[in-house]
């Protein structure tokens, strides 16, 4: 599914930390926008110990096996995990599959640095590990 990049354009304005990369602040929006699907690509361990609310769980290894990535409505996918990285991955890995995807800069560290929600498994206030 390709991503609208001249929505992310218009709405999210491409992030300076290269092409297909959003800030926190812009997946946040997308998110609450229902324009993005927040898939994090963490361990379920890391996922249930603080995400992004709404985020779905997809871990990188599982991806990587060959599981399908949660897919929501058409809505534009952008990937999160704690630093960025296997964030990155996952979308290189989507991509060789056909399926277009941005991640979040930073990923979860940035998300509660910049004072975004983060959620533990219980809807309480979580933390990134």
């Amino acid at each position: 599914m390709p991503v609208d990049q001249a929505h992310l354009r218009k709405h999210m304005l491409l992030s300076p930390h290269g092409p297909g990369r959003v800030t926190p602040a812009q997946a946040y929006r997308a998110f609450e926008d229902r324009t993005a699907t927040l898939v994090d690509v963490r361990e379920r361990d890391e996922f249930e110990a603080g995400h992004a609310p709404g985020a779905l769980l997809a871990p990188l290894l599982r991806l990587t096996d060959g599981a399908d990535v949660p897919i929501g409505d058409g809505r534009n996918l952008v990937l999160l995990c704690r630093s960025g990285r296997r964030s990155q991955q996952a979308v290189q890995l989507l991509a060789e599959g056909g399926t277009e995807a941005v991640d979040v800069a930073g990923g979860m560290c940035a998300w509660a640095d910049q004072g975004l929600p983060v959620r533990d498994a219980h809807g309480a206030a979580g933390i990134v590990i």
